[in-house]
C-alpha cells in the first residue's frame, strides 16, 4: 500500500464532511448494530468512506460532484467483484434522513453473508 493513500486517507479522516461526521457519530465505536466500522479505508486503490468488514459492506456519501460519476461506477464494480456490497448516499439525505439512512444499511447488513465464528 502506497503511504500516500495512507497519508490523504488520514487527512480525510480530518477533514470530513457534516454528513460523513454525523454518520460516523452513529457507526464508531460499535454503536450500530455491535459491529465495528472503520472511516476512510484503503481498500485497494480505493480509500471509502465507511466499511464494515466482517459484512464486507461499503459505504459511500455523495455530494452532487458524484451526479452521474463514471469513476464511482468503476469503483463500485472493482469492490463488488471483491465481494463487497456498495450502498452510496446523498449527503443531504444523511442529514436530513438518518433513520432511513440507518434502516436501508440495517437491512444491507441483515441480508449480506453472516461471518464465520
Amino acid at each position: 500500500m502506497s503511504p500516500s493513500y495512507l497519508d490523504f486517507s488520514r487527512q480525510l479522516r480530518k477533514d470530513q464532511t457534516d454528513a460523513e461526521r454525523a454518520l460516523w457519530q452513529r457507526l464508531r465505536a460499535y454503536r450500530f448494530m455491535g459491529l465495528k466500522f472503520r472511516r476512510q479505508k484503503v481498500i485497494g486503490h480505493y480509500i471509502v468512506d465507511f466499511v464494515c468488514l466482517e459484512h464486507m459492506l461499503v459505504i459511500e456519501l455523495d455530494g452532487s460532484q458524484h451526479l452521474g460519476s463514471a469513476s464511482d461506477l468503476e469503483r463500485d464494480a472493482w469492490l463488488c467483484t471483491r465481494g463487497f456490497q456498495v450502498l452510496r448516499f446523498w449527503n443531504h439525505d444523511v442529514l436530513l434522513r438518518m433513520d432511513s439512512v440507518l434502516e436501508a444499511i440495517r437491512l444491507a447488513l441483515d441480508s449480506s453473508p453472516q461471518p464465520s465464528p
